[in-house]
């Protein structure tokens, strides 16, 4: 192994994981250069979480940030994490809008795009995967990975083949609770190998500890690379630490320049994270009930943040205890944005409104009626009729409902929209996108109000998106 076989998530997920996703553009400028350096598979740096939190708290251009790592990382791959249908968001959107995002980001410089569905319902996936070939974007397909009675090895290896038919250039099994044990790891990595002339990679956090050994598990069961973090940005809710499988794998260690790149790295990341202790998740060690709860990290960070808002993080525990029923009633969906949001919120609401499904959010009834695509499992029809009452559950392709929506919004947003790029923030990210350009913009009018109501279907479920 080398540090070619690994990809570093300290841009992206494991600041997401940890820090609320608060590290700013400024915060990553001096350490881009050295990352470079170290001779990554690629660093990934954008998307997930990223775009709304740069426009929602940070005040930042995601887009600018993906032109100003661009321009500093000569000789690494840049990869992002595309939600599928979702793209950066909390909802499917219309194929134009998949269409246009993918290709500005191909544009702007992205070498890879990591695309998943939260339910692992392919037809999320096609349209992403389609036009990301068409501009010659390496597209990864991932696995969301949990862990219930459906998601066997025989189910994930099904499901993989989906991806391969839809002309996936390499697969990731995208652990984002940390459930996956060695021995899972290595069956799921040996078989995928034996099926599939295609490069695996594994993803997962040290929330529970398992991270490490199913990496170990997964290299020696033939996985191609692993994502991992700057040990300042690792453990806990984050990746494992690059530097420990780095010294274990390679001869790294022993090159002194890369020796010192990385002490470089560690002592930035370091100051980093000493910035953000407010919204640090400080997971001083793992939390055996997570095990069961399937929770990922951002997902934690998030409820924390909610409780903390009510002053009821007294009442970790017994949503903790929630989130898996929630989960059994919506047919075991894998825990990752949208669906983690979504489970993890209801479960908060039915603990401190004192009863199950006294306040069911909007997302839970859209979920219900197929809107984010197929569960799992079929829902309970009880279940189906306690939450939509006398309206039937979709059966299409969710996007197949939604009508293009890229002239309606040009409409809408008016001179606010400078390019195609201002359109799709406020496309994604509705009224908080369109107040971000109203101050990117300072001075300009031409909203029409009017329309751009209609357009506030935009899902505002996180606090601290995940």
């Amino acid at each position: 192994m080398d540090t070619k076989n690994f990809t570093d998530t300290t841009l992206r997920d494991a600041h997401q994981s940890l820090l609320a996703t608060r590290m700013s553009t400024e915060e990553m400028k001096p350490a881009l250069e050295l990352l470079d350096e170290v001779g990554y598979n690629a660093l990934e740096m954008w998307g997930g979480a990223t775009f709304d939190v740069c426009i929602r708290f940070l005040n930042e251009d995601p887009w600018e940030r993906l032109r100003t790592i661009r321009s500093k990382v000569k000789n690494t791959k840049l990869q992002m994490l595309l939600r599928g249908q979702n793209l950066v968001g909390y909802r499917n959107f219309p194929d134009d809008a998949v269409e246009r995002f993918v290709e500005l980001v191909a544009k702007n410089g992205i070498d890879i795009i990591r695309v998943f569905d939260a339910l692992n319902d392919e037809r999320n996936l096609m349209k992403s995967i389609e036009v990301a070939k068409r501009c010659g974007v390496h597209v990864q397909g991932s696995i969301s990975y949990t862990v219930s009675p459906v998601h066997t090895v025989e189910y994930y290896l099904e499901f993989a083949r989906k991806l391969v038919d839809l002309g996936v250039d390499s697969i990731c099994i995208k652990d984002m609770a940390g459930l996956l044990t060695p021995k899972v790891a290595y069956q799921l990595v040996r078989e995928l190998k034996k099926m599939f002339n295609l490069p695996v990679e594994v993803h997962s956090h040290c929330t529970t500890g398992l991270a490490p050994m199913a990496y170990t598990a997964a290299i020696e069961a033939g996985a191609d690379i692993l994502d991992t973090a700057i040990a300042p940005l690792s453990g806990g809710t984050s990746q494992p630490p690059v530097e420990t499988f780095l010294y274990t794998y390679t001869s790294v260690m022993e090159d002194t320049h890369k020796r010192k790149v990385l002490a470089q790295l560690d002592e930035h990341f370091t100051k980093v994270r000493e910035k953000h202790l407010k919204d640090d998740v400080s997971m001083k060690h793992i939390n055996p009930q997570v095990l069961l709860a399937q929770i990922p990290g951002g997902m934690y960070s998030n409820m924390i943040s909610q409780l903390k808002a009510l002053n009821m993080e007294h009442k970790l525990d017994e949503v903790l205890e929630e989130v898996p029923r929630v989960r059994k009633d919506l047919g075991y969906p894998p825990l990752v944005t949208p669906t983690s949001q979504i489970v993890g919120v209801q479960a908060v609401m039915n603990v401190v409104k004192g009863g199950r499904y006294v306040t069911v959010i909007k997302e839970v009834k859209n979920y219900v009626k197929g809107l984010y695509g197929r569960p799992p499992v079929p829902l309970d029809p009880e279940f189906v009729k306690m939450i939509l009452g006398d309206e039937k559950p979709i059966e299409c392709r969710p996007a197949d409902l939604l009508e293009p929506v890229l002239d309606k919004a040009k409409k809408e947003v008016g001179v606010l929209a400078e390019n195609d790029e201002d359109l799709l923030i406020y496309v994604i990210l509705g009224e908080v996108g369109r107040n971000f350009l109203k101050e990117k913009y300072q001075g300009r009018s031409g909203v029409d109000e009017e329309l751009a109501e209609e357009l506030q279907e935009v899902s505002e479920i996180p606090v601290y998106p995940a």
